[in-house]
């Protein structure tokens, strides 16, 4: 294994792919300075103000004078990234081989505007906050019951302290010895409808008109997404979020719904037992024609590939995240979609993506929004070079342009076919751009619902994270990790770090594990742990 890279050769600084001591020497560079592992060194003897490069990129600029073989921190670079100005568009890009894969299918649920599901589930949705509450009885009064409440080792665990309490046994000794008798929670009355869930949120009234709608616009992108079967909303009646705004940005989505859609509006209904019981008879109902639906093959081409990275580390743009990238490439060849988000962790990359764009209105929407965005940060005394989170910083990401360097790795080399502001719905077949922020659980929730019926979330660092429709494969960039945290990882994509598998073997290795997690042959990790984040953007500053 190599003890460091140089990922392009027009870059000034290495990588460390493992703890270096000062007075090593390598690629006849003495080390004047401890470089821990995933952090960067200087190539050469930097002057203040001078440009550091990394996948032939500007990733910040010299603060003080840096010499060849300094460990680059926080304190000697500052961020800056590169300009961007018009389109300077391709004329190609290299598809990858997709041979192989060209006549596979996965066997998800058809439906009947014409795509495909990945999973089947129904979900209850309150338009407002105040309707949380009544949310979760119906959630108390449906799970047990129905088979879908998942086997809990901490009820059983906590009961067996008590048991231990009340025998008088050193607590700071006891020992937990897990049944082997617990119940599964798969003695399912609908075995084809993968289970409900349970969208509650923060919004819906006393923010801004625009969180309104666009909470109604998200709302309506979940509840036509095709791993949805039907839904049951639960309505105040006086709230911002209206059901009729709702209705039209449903409309918009589907003008042909047909799913089994039933709302309550508890101030027109009056007695809240009735509405419970009404909307938990009508659920019932719905869940009896949701059963109905069994998977058939579709081609690869009714995929939507959401991608994402979280809790990044400094091996994130150098094997997870373009490993996901090359799986993208090999969908986008196969007919298939791919959501690319997170636009604050684009910065310093936009003149790639914008030459990339398909068309000049493509590419002008792209730098309107990306634009904005900046400006409404700094207005708020913020910046995209605030993204970076003080565990992306201590594992070697210490500017937002370095950062997004690696994280626009995950959408690959193929040309953008489309640019979606949020909740806008994926359409063409290629790479999309789509505006989320770069908070983790805003953007996976961002991405389901602008279609993505597949996400890979790549990481460096550990993130816990999924989504209550859309399936979330965890995939880690570094070994350590994906041993540490295996019980929410995946995917290892540090074997290509320590030289086991290329880019190459690994993006293949991962449309594999696409294909079975969308055909439900695969349970991803998140799904089994009942990891449903679900958080609205409200259009404010989030980084």
């Amino acid at each position: 294994m190599n003890k460091v890279i140089k990922i392009n050769p027009a870059d000034n600084v290495f990588v460390a792919l493992t703890d270096l001591k000062k007075g090593e020497v390598h690629n006849d560079i003495t080390l004047v300075t401890d470089v821990p592992v995933k952090h960067k060194f200087a190539e050469s003897d930097l002057a203040a103000g001078d440009f550091l490069k990394m996948y032939g990129l500007v990733i910040g600029k010299a603060a003080s004078p840096i010499q060849k073989g300094e460990h680059i921190t926080t304190f000697n670079v500052k961020h800056v990234a590169e300009s961007y100005s018009g389109r300077q568009p391709f004329t190609s890009w290299n598809q990858p081989d997709a041979s192989k894969f060209a006549n596979r299918t996965f066997n998800g649920f058809h439906r009947a505007d014409g795509k495909v599901g990945t999973a089947n589930y129904w979900v209850v949705v309150p338009m407002v906050f105040c309707e949380n509450q009544n949310v979760e009885v119906i959630k108390n009064a449906l799970l047990k019951e129905l088979g879908y409440a998942p086997s809990n080792q901490y009820n059983s665990y906590t009961q067996s302290l008590i048991n231990a309490y009340k025998s008088g046994i050193n607590l700071e000794e006891f020992v937990y010895e897990e049944s082997e008798n617990q119940e599964d929670g798969k003695n399912l009355l609908f075995p084809n409808v993968d289970g409900i869930k349970f969208l509650t949120h923060t919004g819906g009234c006393g923010g801004t008109r625009e969180d309104a709608q666009v909470l109604c616009q998200l709302l309506a992108g979940y509840i036509s997404h095709p791993n949805v079967a039907g839904a049951t909303i639960l309505s105040l009646g006086c709230q911002n979020a209206q059901v009729k705004i709702f209705q039209e940005a449903l409309e918009k989505v589907d003008p042909n719904f047909s799913k089994p859609l039933y709302i309550f509006d508890q101030q027109a209904i009056g007695n809240e037992e009735v509405m419970l019981k009404q909307a938990i008879r009508q659920t019932f109902i719905g869940l009896t024609e949701a059963n109905k639906a069994t998977r058939q093959p579709a081609p690869l081409s009714h995929i939507t590939l959401g991608v994402e990275c979280g809790g990044s580390d400094g091996f994130s743009g150098i094997s997870a995240n373009p490993s996901v990238g090359y799986c993208a490439d090999l969908l986008v060849t196969l007919g298939g979609k791919v959501l690319l988000a997170e636009f604050p962790e684009l910065c310093g990359v936009e003149q790639e993506l914008i030459n990339r764009c398909v068309s000049d209105d493509l590419a002008d929407k792209f730098t309107t929004i990306q634009a904005a965005y900046a400006r409404s940060a700094e207005a708020v005394g913020s910046g995209f070079d605030m993204n970076p989170s003080p565990g992306n910083i201590k594992d070697g990401l210490i500017t937002d342009a370095m950062k997004s360097a690696g994280a626009a790795k995950k959408g690959g080399n193929a040309l953008i076919t489309d640019v979606l502001d949020y909740t806008e719905q994926a359409k063409n077949a290629g790479l999309n751009l789509l505006c989320t922020p770069g908070n983790d659980a805003e953007c996976t929730t961002g991405l389901a619902g602008s279609g993505a019926n597949v996400i890979m979330f790549t990481t460096g660092l550990g993130n816990p994270m999924g989504n209550p429709v859309c399936p979330v494969l965890k995939i880690a960039s570094n070994t350590a990790l994906s041993q540490r945290m295996a019980d929410i990882i995946d995917v290892n994509a540090g074997v290509v770090i320590t030289g086991e598998k290329n880019i190459q073997e690994m993006g293949e290795d991962l449309l594999e594990i696409c294909i079975a997690t969308a055909s439900g042959e695969y349970k991803p990790k998140a799904v089994l742990l009942g990891h449903d984040d679900f958080i609205p953007w409200k259009r404010g500053v989030s980084l």
